[in-house]
């Protein structure tokens, strides 16, 4: 099998089917709220919506546009996520394949001067906190959640203030996507883009222009190097 080897000074993960498999419970929150705003689609949503953060996505297929309710709003819609994600015999939130093995060999390492990986989300800090526990994923030391930036995906801010908090340039990271939205957002920060096939059809993942695809992180590998920095393995 091809490999393709990499080195980057820093990692920056998306979470939500990325990390872990969150999608029932997004498809669960998404029909709850169709019951108080009828008239939207939730099919349509959820081919688009994925990566953009809870606020926009309320505030352009809900309509809301209140400050306040927004923020209420979102917090009852990522907490009915959780909630979904585990009703009808539902897995709940899980990790994604590869991602165990990855994150745990970032655990291990020795991150002195500073931290080379990082999760940057479009869900909120106390939603991210509770998938990422309820997957048996830790919170990294660099998290860039919703409230941090005051654009979200597909603009580049999250990204490099993940990049910001590393330490390092974001030229010099490896952005890992599911989403569209997170793709383009990686590729605006100026960032290497890998995008996996995991929640959105290969025609649409192509269309954002990552520098690689692959299926999921089981084709990746990922390894410290002592002289800083990751190396990254592609399997095509």
């Amino acid at each position: 099998m091809p490999e393709t080897i990499l080195k980057f000074d820093a990692i920056l993960f998306d979470m939500d089917g990325t990390l872990v498999d969150s999608a029932a419970g997004v498809h669960g929150a998404w029909n709850l709220f169709a019951q108080q705003y009828p008239g939207i689609d939730v099919h349509q949503i959820l081919s688009s919506s994925h990566g953009v953060r809870t606020v926009d996505n309320l505030r352009i297929h809900c309509g809301v546009t209140d400050p306040d309710e927004l923020e209420r709003e979102a917090v009852r819609f990522e907490e009915a996520i959780v909630t979904s994600a585990s009703q009808d015999g539902g897995k709940g939130i899980v990790a994604l394949p590869g991602v165990m093995g990855i994150i745990n060999e970032a655990r291990s390492a020795d991150w002195s001067p500073g931290p080379c990986w990082a999760i940057c989300t479009s869900a909120t800090r106390n939603y991210a906190t509770k998938a990422l526990g309820a997957a048996g994923l830790p919170v990294p030391d660099v998290f860039v959640v919703a409230e941090d930036v005051t654009q979200g995906k597909p603009e580049p801010d999250p990204y490099l203030l993940g990049a910001k908090k590393c330490g390092v340039e974001a030229a010099r990271c490896l952005v890992v996507e599911d989403a569209p939205n997170g793709v383009r957002s990686g590729n605006s920060a100026g960032c290497t883009t890998l995008a996996l096939l995991t929640t959105h059809p290969k025609e649409q993942v192509e269309a954002s222009n990552p520098n690689y695809i692959v299926q999921d992180l089981s084709s990746v590998t990922m390894k410290r190097l002592e002289e800083g920095g990751v190396e990254v393995i592609i399997k095509s």
